[in-house]
């Protein structure tokens, strides 16, 4: 996590103003009201905080968000920061959400983002905030949009390669006609040369063209723009803050307490730069005019140009230097010198292929010290969604004849090893069982969390439940998921027997010869049945659910037990991911995939409680301190 360095939620008067690049040229900040006093959620933030999923249209996003602040304004705000929070258990990360919602408060509530940005910015990552500042000025889909003009480029290059491989073969035998032209060959290469050239010229002053452009853009809308003017210069204090607190432990040698600020802070001439001009905000506040008497005689101009090369030359790059970040090495191509135990979980699924393509033989040795439990550091960052590690095993499995599938191998299973220790250190599902449906109806993602859940319970169950699983079936069998390897226990889990449709009654006979025949006490037996599918309840068995739950009840009394397993089924194929309300007896429901209900899953052992799972999430220290002010 960040080390921010504390901050008023009262912004600070402003003494800098943003003058631009030379070709073009003073805010008031606004006072924050009293915060309102913190009240338990109601319904529509239950709604808020449970519904939206990545691909929820923003229209239907907005909506929740709208009636959620009506009801209660700072329990809708904690919900907004823990859109971008990364807590193993409580965080609930949604980043298209999250912009989505930040940009409502800066249309709808300016003050109360501005002065809650520190805040936001330990909740998540610095670099939210220049994102934040960059979609309000270039507008809430320029991701989007860049992201659609980067498919047409690549379609229309794939299009012209496809339409060069399609031209027919040049015939050997034929003789080449010589085609004759009226100009020498060296006027022809010299009027080619002239003309790229000219075409280089063109694009060189284009581009000057549009940096202008966009710098007179952010200009004018600092100028014109208050709210915007007072975001911008939260963000530059925030910055600034933090910079100059890093500059003086990397004098002290504390390099332990510097801050991710000086990685997040954009470099000179970025695309954050020339949208917003935010580099020269933060050079103006870490070398102010009263620092320095040169800087007190010479025009803005100069002194703008001054303060950002010594932004870049005496505080990013020796910062990023001591940070040791895996980017900066990898960058300059000294792969020899990456330091692999400050990579994060992410970045080494991501750039793995490289590390063995560049340092095969200390990438190596590096994953055999984690193995034994030699290395002195782990990963950092937040562990991977379990699902996101079976996918990665189904990758290696596919790739098996690649010589670095040994390496991914070993990657893979470190990563699942640290996250069954992290759940264990939350909390044991040592009173639970699950049934999984690996059926060819289930999509990809919905297989690879069925299978990821339902072996992350198996595994973090205690004896007699450890390593079983359950078969989707009409006639349902207790597996045993045995093995050392991951890659092969998924293998085994999904070589099970599935159908289209399961008894009920069976699954929980099959509970119930492991408890009578293990002897188990009635405070012995298990909490709850897991069933992982992509069906919706309801067609899931031919049996009506309360005639099978009587039936199931007398069976479990017949043979000592008092109390039955609670049947907790999900359908991972629904497209919105919350708590279904059901007037049944013994059965909860929940539709649909997200972290935040992978988070309930793990946090509670499997207690699906809404309001429980909305009250821990935003009942941190960190969330104490939020305050709405407009």
């Amino acid at each position: 996590m960040t080390n921010l360095t504390e901050r008023p939620s009262m912004a600070i008067p402003n003494t800098v103003q943003l003058l631009g690049p030379p070709q073009i040229h003073k805010p008031t900040a606004a006072k924050p009201n009293a915060a309102s006093a913190e009240l338990p959620p109601m319904p529509p933030c239950m709604d808020f905080f449970l519904k939206p999923v990545p691909n929820t249209p923003p229209k239907d996003f907005i909506k929740l968000l709208e009636k959620s602040w009506t009801h209660h304004p700072l329990t809708t705000l904690k919900l907004i920061c823990n859109l971008r929070s990364h807590h193993p258990v409580t965080g609930n990360p949604n980043r298209v959400g999250f912009y989505a919602a930040a940009l409502w408060l800066h249309k709808n509530h300016p003050k109360t983002l501005a002065v809650n940005l520190t805040l936001i910015a330990k909740l998540g990552c610095l670099k939210d905030l220049l994102e934040v500042l960059y979609r309000v000025m270039e507008g809430s889909d320029v991701r989007s949009n860049a992201k659609e003009e980067w498919e047409r480029k690549k379609k229309a290059k794939v299009d012209r390669m496809c339409r060069s491989c399609g031209r027919p073969p040049m015939r050997k035998n034929k003789p080449c006609k010589r085609i004759k032209f009226s100009v020498s060959r060296e006027a022809r290469v010299l009027a080619n040369k002239a003309k790229n050239e000219e075409a280089k010229k063109r694009s060189s002053e284009l581009r000057k063209k549009k940096r202008v452009e966009k710098a007179k853009r952010a200009f004018e809308k600092y100028r014109k723009d208050s709210d915007y003017r007072f975001l911008h210069d939260r963000i530059s204090d925030i910055f600034a803050d933090l910079l100059r607190c890093d500059m003086e432990n990397l004098k002290l040698g504390r390099i332990d307490k510097i801050s991710l600020a000086s990685k997040w802070c954009p470099s000179l001439d970025s695309s954050y730069d020339k949208s917003t001009l935010i580099c020269e905000s933060i050079a103006k506040r870490v070398f102010p005019r009263e620092s320095c008497l040169e800087y007190e005689v010479i025009e803005e101009a100069h002194y703008v140009y001054r303060v950002r090369d010594r932004l870049r030359k005496e505080v990013l790059v020796p910062l990023r230097k001591a940070l040791e970040l895996p980017e900066v090495y990898m960058s300059a191509r000294e792969w020899e010198l990456v330091p692999y135990n400050r990579v994060s979980s992410v970045s080494m699924r991501k750039y793995k292929k490289l590390f063995l393509r560049h340092d095969n033989k200390r990438f190596i040795e590096y994953l055999e010290a984690k193995k034994n439990k030699k290395s002195e550091k782990g990963e950092k960052s937040k562990p991977l969604f379990p699902h996101e590690i079976i996918a990665s095993v189904e990758k290696v499995r596919l790739l098996h004849a690649m010589p670095c599938d040994e390496n991914d191998s070993q990657t893979v299973e470190l990563q699942w090893k640290k996250l069954k220790q992290d759940f264990l250190i939350k909390g044991s599902f040592g009173d639970c069982i699950a049934v999984c449906d690996v059926s060819g109806s289930m999509g990809r993602r919905a297989m690879n969390v069925c299978v990821a859940l339902g072996l992350l319970v198996s595994e973090l169950s205690d004896n007699p439940w450890e390593g079983k699983v359950i078969n989707f079936h009409k006639r349902p069998k207790l597996h045993k998921i045995e093995g050392t390897k991951l890659k092969s226990k998924v293998q085994l889990l999904k070589e099970m027997e599935s159908g289209h449709q399961i008894d009920f009654q069976r699954v929980f006979k099959r509970v119930l010869e492991v408890g009578y025949y293990g002897k188990l006490r009635d405070e012995e037996m298990i909490e709850r049945v897991f069933v992982f599918s992509n069906m919706e309840f309801d067609r899931a068995s031919k049996y009506d659910w309360e005639t099978e739950y009587r039936a199931i009840r007398t069976k479990f009394r017949k043979y000592g037990f008092n109390k039955v397993p609670e049947l907790v089924f999900w359908n991972l194929g629904a497209s919105k991911a919350t708590l279904v309300p059901s007037k049944r007896e013994g059965v909860v429901l929940v539709n649909g995939f997200s972290k935040k209900m992978l988070n309930l899953f793990l946090e509670k052992g499997g207690e699906m409680n809404a309001n429980a799972l909305t009250q821990s999430a935003i009942s941190g220290e960190k969330y104490k301190n939020l305050v709405v002010v407009d």
